[in-house]
């Protein structure tokens, strides 16, 4: 099967890849293309400013916490209805947490047999980005890269150095080179760009991005590039499409009742990626979006999921709104199922201290935050579940990532309430994380429906035993 396609990649994080994606979803999408985002790697940002750029959700194709076949099914099923994917990487294109490089876009690049593009940050060097390009190229033969971008060009006479530079001694092809930008539409925060629900002018933005791309892109010819792949997908070898999120493969028995799952969805939390919900939806759950920061009470719900975020950005207001909280502790005591990402995690503690101000939580767990100047935990994860929950069996591993400046100033549980076991990571206190409370469990890890198909099931199962038996919760 023909799945036009292309790879964003870079030599490094923070290159410009971001941008330039942006910047290409947009323009193709002004001149008619109906464009399929993917983002590589544990992030909900960047993937945020993809989908708003492709007016469609952008997926994750991640190869630590997905495995290589359902990576594929999710490409193939998301790229149907599209005229290109385009796929941003993570880092430099073969960075990974191993020597064999098992994680990287390279890898990823390989699996999906697409073509790569080389965002290239030119600041102060001409001939030898030429010598790098080539190393990439002699690194692993097996990644077809096909061009590059150049990026922060400082002029006419830069520009024309690394291009002849980089076609000369590598054979590429330079599709485009982009100036240093003067105008910063795309503020950050902590390690990447500002999540689009808090950016007010994120249309503008995207906009200025696909002048930018139509600008000083060969837009055309990266089409023509992403038409011709150096494989055709076969289908054949694609696993049945009843593991997927989102492919209707595992219809709602009718005879079943739909439990009511909420999900807590606004600018304070984020973060979700769209595989979850759809997985939920999947198992037979009907999806309910709530807001703390929109509403003072809950709808009647059979379970809750809240993800991650930056609550700390909207503290007062979620401190403020009192009687959202108390009926989250109330509805938890009474054993409503809560599973609860990072942010959510920091939402269910006692409190939050920013600027040596105390802004009071939902209260339901013993712990206070605070927040750092650095992350306290960042990168992939992998969890050991050695303690009995409502949601993962004991001896399960969970492969998942963290990312957050929020740090445990009180802790006044016990380490045997947390279920998980670090492997690899920070997790929340001592080497453990996974707060077990009643039918809540609440965790810095972030785990993909992908590569941990049987949460869902376990979460939309408690939520129907919660919907049949409510008021009747005393463990």
């Amino acid at each position: 099967m023909e799945f036009p396609r292309i790879i964003i990649a870079a030599l490094r994080g923070g290159a410009g890849k971001t941008i330039l994606s942006l910047g290409i979803i947009a323009a193709w999408k002004a001149l008619g293309k109906n464009i399929a985002p993917f983002k590589k790697g544990p992030d909900y940002i960047d993937a945020g400013w993809l989908a708003l750029a492709a007016g469609r959700p952008c997926h994750n194709l991640d190869t630590y916490l997905i495995p290589p076949a359902q990576i594929l099914s999710s490409f193939i099923t998301h790229s149907l209805d599209c005229d290109i994917s385009v796929i941003e990487g993570n880092r430099g294109l073969y960075d990974g947490i191993d020597l064999a490089g098992s994680t990287s876009t390279a890898e990823l690049a390989k699996q999906l047999n697409a073509p790569v593009i080389l965002c290239i940050d030119c600041t102060k060097s001409t001939r030898t980005m030429a010598a790098v390009v080539s190393g990439c190229l002699q690194f692993d033969p097996a990644v077809d890269i096909r061009g590059v971008v150049l990026n922060r060009v400082a002029g006419s006479r830069h520009e024309q150095i690394l291009r002849k530079s980089i076609e000369y001694h590598c054979g590429l092809t330079v599709f485009g080179a982009i100036p240093k930008l003067r105008k910063q539409n795309f503020p950050e925060r902590h390690m990447g760009l500002v999540p689009t629900p808090e950016h007010a002018w994120a249309t503008d933005s995207i906009a200025d991005a696909a002048r930018m791309a139509s600008h000083y892109l060969n837009l055309a010819g990266l089409a023509e590039m992403a038409k011709n792949p150096p494989e055709r997908i076969d289908q054949k070898t694609l696993p049945s499409s009843d593991i997927l999120p989102g492919t209707g493969g595992k219809p709602a028995d009718s005879k079943k009742q739909r439990p009511r799952i909420g999900v807590v969805k606004d600018s304070a939390f984020q973060f979700y990626y769209p595989e979850n919900i759809e997985a939920l939806a999947d198992e037979g759950a009907e999806i309910i979006f709530v807001s703390p920061l929109e509403q003072t009470s809950l709808p009647p719900l059979d379970a809750l999921y809240i993800g991650g975020g930056f609550p700390e950005t909207h503290a007062a207001k979620l401190s403020e709104n009192k009687s959202f909280r108390d009926e989250i502790r109330a509805l938890t005591e009474d054993g409503l199922p809560v599973y609860a990402e990072c942010g959510g995690l920091m939402y269910l503690g006692e409190a939050l201290v920013l600027d040596q101000k105390t802004y009071p939580m939902v209260g339901l767990l013993p712990v206070v935050f605070g927040f750092a100047k650095r992350p306290q935990g960042h990168g992939y994860t992998q969890v050991e579940v050695d303690g009995k929950n409502p949601y993962f069996s004991t001896g399960t591993v969970i492969k998942g990532h963290e990312f957050h400046y929020s740090e445990v100033l009180e802790w006044r549980g016990d380490d045997s309430q947390m279920v998980f076991s670090m492997k690899r990571g920070a997790g929340f206190h001592n080497g453990r994380d996974g707060i077990l409370y009643k039918n809540v469990l609440a965790t810095y890890t972030h785990i993909h429906a992908l590569g941990m198909p049987a949460w869902a099931g376990a979460l939309v199962s408690q939520a129907r035993f919660y919907a049949n038996n409510k008021g009747d919760h005393s463990t």
